[in-house]
């Protein structure tokens, strides 16, 4: 996983999923997103870190759209968001993106490991979930 820094979207997964849903029919978007969010949440063995980073970056945009939430600004997240565009996102999309999150956060994740490795006393990439799920359960 190439990773240059700690928020959603700072990571090639995620940077690529993103591209994906540039990519996608705009009718199609908001299954991506539950799809992303979908694959962590329901993950019972070893959570591999790329479900985990889309997931992250598929909370982040459910969380933009919530009171408290974030502007997408990454250079990293999809573009059509950046230039003022719009994913309408059904509500009940916050809680199954904090299901995600819980799932991401659990023991038996590997971004979770990556990351209690990569860290050395505070960790902002727990941090930045923390948020996420601050917003969304708002």
């Amino acid at each position: 996983m190439g990773t240059w820094d700690s928020g959603p979207f700072d990571n090639d997964t995620a940077a690529d999923w993103c591209g994906d849903l540039d990519d996608a029919d705009a009718a199609q978007r908001p299954a991506m997103v539950r799809e992303a969010l979908s694959r962590a949440a329901g993950e019972d063995g070893y959570l591999d870190a790329d479900i985990a980073c889309e997931a992250i970056a598929a909370a982040a945009l459910v969380a933009a759209q919530r009171p408290g939430g974030q502007r997408i600004t990454s250079p990293y997240a999809p573009e059509f968001l950046c230039d003022g565009g719009r994913l309408d996102l059904p509500d009940e999309l916050a809680v199954l993106a904090v299901r995600a999150l819980d799932r991401i956060m659990a023991a038996d994740s590997e971004w979770c490991e990556l990351w209690q490795d990569a860290a050395a006393g505070d960790n902002p990439a727990f941090d930045a979930v923390r948020d996420l799920r601050t917003v969304l359960t708002a």
